[in-house]
């Protein structure tokens, strides 16, 4: 596939590390995955005029780059206006920040004005129907990378309901070509290093952009096939060393095809084997043991009465009838029995946790073990 002039792409580049909820929704990597895009954009020619960029960073990190508000609103009308109104060839749309999975299973993104009560989001399939429609005239080509969870919205436990939003998409045709890079495959949570400050995900492309094209070069892989198989290969990667258990996902929307492709754990993983020359699987008793000491590593743990606020932040039936323990270790394994086999149980523990004590290297170790644990029993046969 030939690529165009680098004056006939476009981007939509979107990074949004916090939201309206407050600080227990903080996510730092996003706005600054945004910006490397952008970076990498504009060393291949890209017009800085060409790129939309929206940005809500966390605080204390001042991006060097003007940039648009991040909230629904100023997403919507780029979206639903300035983005049909473009002449271009290739739209490139860049979203890193917090996702959920709702019950009619579409992909919804928060917007940086989301609160615990109204939960401002995009649905993303229906912004994709909006870009392949006859509302937009060009952009013939256009490549998506989503580097957000798809969690099962119901896992969260939320008392408000998901607002719930149609864009004005034009009629239908068959002219556009839309390849969707996602970061997790359904119910699957997309892992954000906190200490480097990304999405594990967009490390992954970023890294495989940067290798693959030349400063100059064009700003459109020829083979997008390609360019998310060396993704795949480095997130199959990190999910050997226990860094993640995500399985990247590539959807295709276009004249000729309508797929979806998924990344397949390896097969001496799921056997349970390791593979020469990488990290092998940690042993799940191992696992479980890192975990709780994660958890006690926290000083709060060693408060009985910060323990029980701990476990009212959990809010989830699972706990409301444990048998809890009298010292901290026992009661910590008793929560950890109760939310084992919970859908996300165990991140629904680490926001808890992270929200009464936000020191970010006990957090990512918290992360780490968490990450260890599930990889753990995801090599286990069922």
């Amino acid at each position: 596939m030939t690529t165009p002039p680098p004056e006939r792409v476009f981007a939509l580049v979107v990074g949004i590390e916090r939201y309206a909820a407050g600080p227990s929704w903080d996510l730092p990597g996003p706005a600054r995955d945004a910006l490397r895009f952008r970076d990498w954009l504009l060393a291949r020619g890209v017009p800085e005029r060409n790129i939309l960029l929206h940005l809500a960073p966390t605080a204390g990190f001042t991006p060097q780059a003007s940039h648009g508000p991040a909230d629904h609103r100023s997403l919507r009308h780029d979206l639903v206006h300035r983005l049909p109104a473009l002449d271009g060839d290739l739209l490139w749309v860049w979203w890193g920040g917090h996702g959920v999975l709702d019950k009619d299973e579409y992909i919804r993104l928060y917007t940086a004005d989301a609160t615990v009560s109204d939960k401002r989001n995009l649905d993303l399939e229906s912004a994709r129907r909006l870009l392949s429609s006859d509302a937009v005239p060009g952009f013939a080509r256009q490549i998506w990378v989503v580097d957000a969870c798809q969690t099962f919205a119901e896992e969260h436990a939320h008392r408000h309901s998901l607002p719930a939003e149609q864009l004005p998409a034009g009629g239908r045709e068959n002219v556009h070509d839309q390849v969707l890079m996602l970061a997790a495959d359904r119910g699957q949570r997309a892992a954000n290093d906190p200490v480097r400050a990304t999405g594990l995900f967009s490390a992954a492309v970023l890294d495989t952009l940067q290798d693959r094209t030349e400063v100059g070069a064009a700003a459109g892989p020829a083979d997008t096939d390609a360019l998310f198989g060396t993704v795949r290969e480095r997130m199959a990667a990190l999910r050997l060393e226990g860094h993640t258990g995500q399985l990247p996902r590539l959807v295709l929307h276009g004249p000729d095809r309508t797929e979806i492709l998924r990344s397949a754990p390896s097969p001496a993983v799921a056997a349970g084997h390791p593979v020469p020359g990488s990290a092998p699987a940690r042993r799940p008793l191992r696992a479980r043991a890192d975990l709780l000491d994660a958890l006690l590593a926290y000083p709060f743990m060693m408060d009985p009465s910060k323990r029980e606020l701990m476990v009212r932040l959990l809010d989830t039936p699972a706990v409301q009838t444990m048998n809890r323990g009298s010292d901290p270790r026992s009661d910590v394994t008793a929560v950890y029995v109760a939310l084992r086999r919970l859908p996300g149980g165990l991140w629904l523990w680490y926001d808890a946790v992270t929200l009464l004590d936000p020191d970010e290297t006990l957090a990512a170790g918290l992360e780490s073990a968490i990450l260890a644990y599930e990889a753990g029993q995801q090599s286990r046969p069922r």
